[in-house]
């Protein structure tokens, strides 16, 4: 059991709902929305990053609080909701989570948003927590 992981991801955060692209399924003919290019490059960039730094693969299991601190690189309004989301997403497809339902992250306790012009970046801090009984 790892008691404390931390990931810093030297990119300006994204998140996948701000601008999602509308393609049509060829077979059924219905619309449906994927993520767009910039968020699918960013998906791919963070997964290197991750794999790099040896979190890819731990499938943590257990119930932890996923702590982000998003650094933009301007006042943008943006979502807090949506970053997180993006980030828990990215952590389960690099397998460093196993999922992200409420057994696993039990919280984003100390998440937040600040502007760093010169270094936009996701600081990621993954810490154990005790699971309660009632649980």
């Amino acid at each position: 059991m790892i008691k404390r992981l931390r990931i810093t991801i030297p990119l300006q955060p994204r998140t996948k709902k701000n601008s999602s692209r509308i393609v049509t399924n060829k077979k059924t003919g219905k619309p449906f929305l994927i993520p767009s290019k910039e968020y699918k490059d960013y998906e791919a960039d963070v997964g290197f990053l991750i794999n790099a730094r040896s979190g890819r693969g731990l499938k943590i299991d257990y119930p932890v609080n996923v702590q982000c601190i998003f650094y933009r690189k301007d006042r943008r309004r943006c979502d807090l909701p949506n970053l997180l989301n993006a980030i828990d997403d990215i952590l389960v497809k690099c397998e460093v989570l196993a999922d992200d339902n409420f057994n696993i992250i039990a919280g984003h306790d100390g998440s937040r948003v600040r502007v760093s012009k010169e270094n936009p970046r996701t600081e990621i801090c993954i810490e154990a927590i005790e699971k309660p009984e009632e649980w």
